[in-house]
């Protein structure tokens, strides 16, 4: 092997290395969209399936560890359910990852949660996510993981300041419960289900609200939540010089919150927003950023498309590894744009694909996941024991 050719495989490696994946435990249940549910025999319908199955996407990968959690998905009855969680993460060696609140399935969120008008509603969702912080205090899971519908569909039927107002003493209240080493994420979506005001529509109101929440709360992007052409890797790059980027929700649309498998639609994007955050470590800023996946697999097979999703994040993370930045400042301050781009898009055509290959077995995991499950044989395996079960239906879309 040439001397070029074994640096770019250590260079690969090294980011391979350092790439951790939260897979979410809603991508192995059923879920759909809103106007039906298609089931399929392999889907989990217990949380105990779905650590089984992410204990197969790990095996597989070698890239995922943590398992992000839903509450009322998940643990039903709340802390009372964390023994549970505890005993599947010792079987199974899957560690519990984000918990998630679930502040939009209850109909006394038909007006908002932590925004509704009524005050007793108000409180019940605070309580809500207390309760969701403890539950994350006792599986030492690290993120909370936040993200409200709330909003309103016609003008002049909701206060807009009011609910400001109400979101940043909820937020406030929220945070004052962390533990020293735990975060706030703070999502934001700037449609769906609200049509006329969404209460966090984007960045720019996350981050207002993570400042006002206190030092422990950042902003989440959700890569699916944004609008038609916006340029996300902007965004990135504004939270990153801001010290405010927690971590991403990662999927793929082709006009609104698709929920598709990540790079299915458009790599390019995804491949722009890692190098904004290679350039930054390059560049010696201190980055903590949680990499999780929010997708609903209702056609694909579910542990296909985690397996799929987790593959196609490693070959674009080690394209955007790859990128000669020196160069390509040289080139930036040059103002020599075609060359610029050129090597920019060089990279991102680059076939990585024996390179993380080559990664997965020198670290004993399979050259191609895809078939080694296959080959496997585990989806048909569990689809046998599910298929006689009482399938549910996340309520998902």
């Amino acid at each position: 092997m040439k001397h070029s050719e074994s640096a770019i495989l250590d260079q690969a490696a090294r980011a391979l290395d350092t790439l951790q994946i939260e897979i979410p435990s809603w991508g192995f249940a059923n879920t759909g969209t809103r106007f039906g549910k298609f089931l399929q025999p392999a889907a989990a319908s217990t949380l105990r399936e779905k650590f089984a199955d992410a204990a197969e996407v790990k095996r597989l990968t070698g890239a995922t560890h943590t398992l992000a959690l839903h509450v009322l998905w998940d643990l039903p009855n709340g802390v009372r359910d964390v023994p549970e969680v505890q005993n599947l993460e010792k079987s199974y060696g899957i560690r519990a990852g984000s918990i998630n609140p679930n502040l939009f399935q209850d109909q006394e969120y038909k007006y908002g949660s932590l925004c509704n008008p009524d005050g007793a509603i108000r409180e019940q969702a605070v309580g809500h996510v207390l309760e969701s912080i403890e539950i994350a205090k006792r599986l030492g899971s690290r993120d909370l993981s936040l993200w409200l519908p709330d909003g309103s569909n016609y003008p002049g039927t909701q206060s807009i300041r009011k609910r400001i107002g109400w979101l940043e003493e909820a937020l406030r209240t929220a945070h004052a419960h962390l533990n020293p080493d735990q975060r706030l994420l703070i999502e934001y979506k700037p449609f769906e289900p609200a049509f006329y005001h969404t209460d966090i529509a984007d960045w720019g109101m996350s981050s207002h609200l993570a400042r006002e929440s206190g030092p422990q709360a950042r902003v989440l992007v959700d890569t699916g939540h944004h609008y038609s052409a916006q340029n996300i890797e902007q965004v990135v790059a504004w939270l990153i010089h801001t010290g405010m980027l927690g971590g991403f929700h990662f999927n793929d649309r082709r006009y609104a919150d698709d929920d598709l498998t990540l790079g299915s639609i458009d790599p390019y994007q995804i491949f722009r927003i890692f190098h904004e955050i290679h350039a930054a470590a390059d560049d010696g800023l201190n980055l903590d950023i949680a990499f999780m996946i929010d997708q609903s697999h209702n056609l694909k097979g579910k542990v296909e498309a985690n397996v799929q999703t987790v593959i196609t994040a490693q070959d674009l993370w080690v394209k955007a590894a790859l990128v000669d930045r020196k160069q390509l400042a040289r080139l930036q301050d040059a103002s020599d744009i075609v060359a610029a781009e050129e090597l920019f898009r060089g990279a991102f055509w680059r076939d990585v694909r024996p390179l993380t290959r080559a990664w997965r077995e020198s670290r004993g995991f399979p050259a191609d996941p895809l078939q080694a499950l296959r080959d496997d044989g585990y989806v048909e395996r569990v689809s046998k024991e599910r298929a006689g079960r009482h399938s549910t239906v996340n309520s998902y879309a």
